[in-house]
């Protein structure tokens, strides 16, 4: 085996034990809530403090890799991973199951950015296309497969076993890194620490996560509101700040890359709103008369039209570049969402067709995107880059959810006739924002390099 596929296949294991801790524990919510007592807002911060974890560790990854080495820090980030997992799956307590989903967080926030700047930097630009479908491929094969493996767990004993699956193949993963990342070569000089801006950037970070999850809680919208308010200030003194800084630490500077802020946007504004028009269309749904069963295997088509467009994007995005691609994708999530709103009881062609066209185009324009946002990057800029683009990836799995949420409490409480109505249409014309910029940028900038 080459050491490129050794490091594709390290970088894919680890993506793969983040998406699982990310999507198999929601089934194991109601035997967590018997056995340790948890309210629903505490059940809720089992998966948030994971991600309040993935959030804050992410811009630490390139001042890390410089004075760790790659290879040592994905193997320190591999046994914090598996010890948080097993300290999560024998806690006494809820409150103690939290902080260790925190701990396993903080792990498992490194080894994306920093397998993901390995993969591509061993990766020629003319290929990195494939690399891209392989890692979209597990994007869908393991939030897909992961809830049916954790209720399977449940159902045969506890579910503990639910979060000490992973450990397994974390142990399996630390072992392979310490056998097959070669050491690299130490730096001249290691980058000063940017302690304001991580104080800042962390504060700000963890007040906007908490703020979107008060804000999805009826009852707890205001406060919500309040903080999102002063997250929002205090990441705008991050954001002066870190002008001002040289080596901040997320290096903002990688958007002057128009592909990469491109990139970045579109994985913001249409992946990131599906998240949030499954939970609409869940509702939407369940108020037509559909069983769980039903709403559940609508996934179905999505997953399917998923794959189709994993592949047309693999043989299509190096000849066709990336604005045909991109344009279609949004093109179709928009028309998807769009046709729920004629959505009737027990007339499941309309929904069938819905979620195989938000399949086609989430997926074509997140696979698009993936590829596109490294292009143009030295490999030196691979793993700052890498933060930069994880960190907009984990909000946008919150941010959009949390805005059509709140949009449809209110308009719920307003106008409950048309509140499903007016909020796919305003998830529909979030998915076509990004035209506005895509449009704008010459062909070039959207065009595979062939060369490296």
């Amino acid at each position: 085996m080459t050491y490129r596929a050794k490091v594709e296949l390290l970088y894919l294991l680890g993506f793969s034990l983040d998406l699982v801790n990310m999507f198999i524990g929601t089934v194991a919510y109601p035997a967590v809530a018997a056995d340790l007592h948890a309210s629903v807002p505490q059940l809720a911060w089992i998966g948030n403090a994971y991600m309040l974890g993935l959030t804050l560790v992410i811009p630490l990854g390139s001042w890390l890799a410089a004075r760790l080495g790659e290879r040592w820090l994905l193997c320190l980030s591999l046994a914090m991973f598996a010890l948080g997992a097993v300290l999560a799956g024998t806690a006494p307590s809820i409150e103690a199951l939290i902080g260790w989903r925190l701990l396993q967080g903080l792990g498992g926030g490194l080894l994306i950015p920093v397998g993901q700047a390995m993969a591509y930097r061993q990766c020629p630009p003319a290929e990195r296309g494939r690399l891209t479908a392989r890692i979209m491929a597990v994007a869908l094969l393991v939030p897909a497969l992961s809830p049916t493996l954790g209720g399977w767990l449940v159902g045969l004993g506890s579910w503990r076993w639910v979060l000490l699956a992973s450990v397994p193949l974390a142990a399996l993963a630390l072992l392979l890194a310490a056998v097959w990342v070669r050491a690299g070569r130490a730096p001249r000089a290691l980058p000063p620490l940017d302690r304001r801006g991580l104080l800042l950037g962390s504060l700000g970070l963890s007040l906007l996560l908490v703020a979107l999850s008060r804000i999805a809680e009826a009852q707890a919208r205001a406060p919500g509101i309040a903080l999102l308010l002063l997250a929002a200030a205090v990441l705008a003194v991050y954001a002066r700040t870190a002008a001002r800084t040289a080596q901040p630490v997320l290096q903002w500077t990688l958007l002057r890359h128009p592909a990469l802020r491109l990139a970045m946007l579109v994985y913001l504004l249409v992946p990131g709103t599906f998240i949030g028009t499954q939970l609409v269309a869940t509702l939407l749904l369940h108020r037509q008369g559909y069983t769980a069963a039903a709403i559940g295997g609508f996934m179905l088509p999505w997953a399917i039209a998923s794959a189709c467009a994993i592949a047309t994007t693999r043989a299509r995005l190096p000849r066709l570049g990336a604005r045909p691609l991109l344009s279609a994708g949004m093109l179709c999530q928009a028309i998807g969402i769009a046709l729920l709103i004629g959505v009737q009881a027990h007339q499941p062609g309309l929904p069938v067709l819905a979620f195989a066209l938000m399949g086609l185009g989430g997926s074509l324009c997140s696979s698009s995107a993936q590829t596109l946002a490294f292009q143009g990057m030295s490999d030196d800029e691979l793993l700052p880059g890498s933060a930069l683009w994880n960190l907009n990836r984990q909000l946008s799995f919150c941010l959009a959810a949390a805005l059509l949420a709140c949009v449809l409490a209110v308009l719920s409480a307003l106008t409950p006739d048309s509140a499903f109505t007016f909020t796919l249409l305003l998830a529909a014309g979030m998915s076509l924002l990004p035209l506005l910029l895509l449009w704008r940028l010459p062909a070039s900038t959207l065009t595979l390099r062939t060369s490296a």
